[in-house]
């Protein structure tokens, strides 16, 4: 009975270890970098600004356009586990970000992105899209998105 115990013991602590090492310190140092490019980001359009607030009002339009509700990734709650730090579309941090996803799904899933977001071939985005598939229109607004994402950086 004590050796089963102790076996559970180390177990979970082993268990929560790993699972605190994966999810808070790679998952976490993962998602710093498009952070620090944000920042940057936000320190250029400040400086636009007190040059020429004309300039710098069309600047930071296009920049805040896709971050309003409205865009698919939104509408369809990929912004719930990613986020396209290209287009300043905070998401959140469990899936990768989309930023470059346009040109790299191909190589990670060995199928082109359009392919890819009608049939995925990993294990969760089939159970996301399985059950809830993107219609064509949807699909080709998710393309163009992701399209200016990957051209933005």
């Amino acid at each position: 009975m004590k050796k089963a115990i102790i076996s559970f013991a180390i177990s979970a602590v082993l268990g929560f270890g790993l699972g605190y090492l994966v999810f808070e310190v790679i998952m976490h140092d993962s998602g710093k970098q498009p952070q620090t490019a944000q920042a940057t980001d936000t320190t250029a359009a400040t400086k636009d600004q007190k040059t020429d607030s004309k300039q710098a009002s069309a600047t930071a339009t296009p920049a805040t356009t896709p971050a309003e509700s409205d865009n698919i990734l939104s509408k369809r709650g990929c912004l719930g586990c990613h986020s396209v730090s290209a287009l300043n579309l905070k998401g959140g941090q469990v899936g990768p970000d989309l930023s470059h996803a346009f040109v790299e799904v191909e190589s990670k899933h060995s199928m082109p992105i359009e392919e890819f977001l009608k049939k995925p071939n990993s294990a969760v985005m089939s159970g996301v899209l399985g059950n809830n598939p993107l219609t064509d229109d949807q699909r080709k607004q998710v393309l163009d998105l992701l399209k200016k994402a990957s051209e933005t950086k």
